[in-house]
């Protein structure tokens, strides 16, 4: 079955505690060279049939109103291609 892909990312101008901790954690583990990090959230959803437009249409419905916070966050939506790429 073909899947859908939606990737939450908090807005640029909204403080990231987590990616800010991670970002801190880094240096500590032996990591160097970079300079930012921000975390959101990765959603795979698997669809019956066709991806369509409007099948699109109501993951981006979703993405709107239950997968994330427009207030705050952005999100993408992708379509994976049957070997698990993003198409």
């Amino acid at each position: 079955m073909p899947k859908v892909v939606v990737d939450v990312m908090p807005k640029p101008e909204i403080l990231d505690p987590q990616g800010k901790a991670v970002l801190g954690a880094l240096p500590r583990l032996g990591f160097s060279g970079v300079t930012d990090v921000r975390q959101g959230k990765r959603f795979e959803l698997e669809v019956a049939g066709e991806v369509t437009d409007e099948v699109l249409a109501q993951v981006r419905e979703m993405a709107e109103t239950l997968l994330s916070n427009p207030v705050i966050e952005n999100y993408a939506v992708r379509v994976l291609d049957p070997a698990g790429e993003i198409a």
